[in-house]
């Protein structure tokens, strides 16, 4: 089992920035990938970007690419999103995901999953 926690997440005025952490523990070792998935209210929960643990390969979703950052610090097993740029439109819970592979996490069937943690962007 993998357990995750993410945090940072909060209330920020379009424009600003917030950084998200994910904090793995548990069977780390058997995580391949690792990504970000976010729900707004009455829409479908989304891709927003995944990482490679080992290279560090990146995707991200077209509408957060030159806006969102996602890294990893293997050391202390947490992956990261770094914001900025926030718009209205990026009001959502954020929840992290790890898989065996980037294609289970991108298609959303990851098969661990966070809590998520709430990003709220005024106008």
């Amino acid at each position: 089992q993998v357990q995750l926690v993410e945090s940072g997440g909060g209330l920020v005025q379009a424009g600003g920035s917030l950084r998200l952490s994910c904090a793995a523990s548990g069977r780390t070792r058997f995580s391949y990938a690792m990504g970000w998935f976010r729900q707004a209210p009455g829409k479908e929960r989304e891709f927003v970007a995944t990482i490679i643990w080992s290279g560090g390969s990146t995707v991200y979703a077209d509408s957060v690419k030159g806006r969102f950052t996602i890294s990893r610090d293997k050391a202390n097993n947490t992956m990261y999103l770094q914001m900025d740029s926030l718009k209205p439109e990026d009001t959502a819970i954020y929840y992290c995901v790890a898989s065996p592979t980037t294609i289970t996490v991108v298609s959303g069937k990851g098969y661990y999953w966070g809590q998520g943690t709430q990003v709220t962007v005024a106008s």
